[in-house]
């Protein structure tokens, strides 16, 4: 399918939807570090643009996409920022809202944080949805079930123009892997630690993880752990020289950028955008169970998982 997308950042979600044969025609974002950083890893364009701006409407018509993607930003429903709506970026999941009214492409694709599902904005998104007769699905997938060795918690939410609700629950749940991935699972001893210091939201939780367990969630904060850290009663080991905080590009791989993405700029531009991505793997997760339920729509099929916990496929 061809795809835009929207609020794109240095290009998670770009990259999984790519992975899984998505074609992606073209990408927006309003912050130029980021936009410079997506330019040096996809052949397609990116455009430097205010998604608020009307201009932005008529451009992404021009490409006439079948899907769009995106991730408003999600600082005024995170439990790292104020929580405040008020504040006015969520305003910008009503205009991702206004976009695909005005598009009308036959998908889309909305990520945010787990906690927008409590917001009066997303209430107003939906709606402009349902509008413009989409068949929505919604869902908080955890990273650590879907290829990605981080406990990190994402709202998503599929639209078909013309379809069903929920009609794409049973996809988004059936592929999940049976427990959560750690970080051995993923990278073995290759990062060359056994634990690692992760700066905690407040000194009430641990900062000591293994790589025996999930990464908590990557954050746009990465600092040394302080010489007057008292150990948690949740750490992994006891603190010492030892326990270092991971490095930048450690914790893109951890996002499961791969190892030949470019990454360009300062430190703290790199953590942020590093941070605010979403998870590779996660965005192909998703993709892909799309890809699954358009081939069984296609074959006038249908799946569900019986009493006995076996799958059936239901010939319309």
């Amino acid at each position: 399918m061809n795809t835009i997308d929207l609020f794109s950042g240095c290009g998670g979600l770009s990259l999984g939807f790519e992975k899984a044969g998505f074609n992606i025609l073209a990408a927006f974002d309003n912050w130029k570090q980021a936009v410079d950083v997506y330019k040096g890893n996809f052949k397609h364009p990116i455009f430097e643009m205010d998604l608020s701006d009307d201009k932005v409407i008529t451009k992404i018509k021009k490409f006439a996409p079948e899907m769009i993607i995106g991730g408003p930003p999600c600082q005024d429903f995170s439990s790292a920022g104020k929580r405040d709506e008020t504040l006015g970026r969520a305003d910008l999941t009503i205009t991702y809202a206004q976009i695909i009214a005005a598009v009308k492409p036959e998908w889309f694709v909305m990520e945010n944080v787990a906690r927008i599902e409590k917001s009066d904005i997303l209430k107003e998104a939906l709606a402009i949805f349902k509008a413009c007769d989409y068949g929505l699905t919604m869902d908080v997938l955890n990273a650590s079930f879907c290829g990605v060795p981080q406990r990190r918690k994402r709202f998503f939410l599929i639209g078909r123009l013309g379809g069903k609700d929920n009609e794409l629950d049973f996809y988004l749940s059936k592929n999940q892997s049976k427990k959560e991935m750690t970080l051995f699972d993923y990278f073995g001893d290759s990062l060359g630690v056994e634990f690692y210091y992760r700066h905690p939201r407040s000194y009430a939780r641990r900062g000591i993880f293994s790589i025996y367990e999930p990464s908590p969630t990557v954050r746009g904060v990465n600092r040394p752990m302080p010489k007057t850290y008292k150990k948690h009663k949740g750490d992994k080991c006891d603190p010492s020289d030892k326990v270092n905080a991971l490095s930048t590009i450690e914790r893109s791989y951890i996002q499961t950028f791969p190892k030949n993405f470019i990454f360009k700029g300062t430190k703290s531009d790199l953590e942020q955008m590093i941070g605010n991505a979403v998870p590779v793997q996660m965005a192909e997760y998703v993709a892909q169970s799309i890809l699954e339920y358009q081939e069984d729509l296609r074959l006038n099929r249908s799946k569900k998982i019986n009493k006995f916990g076996q799958l059936e496929l239901i010939i319309e």
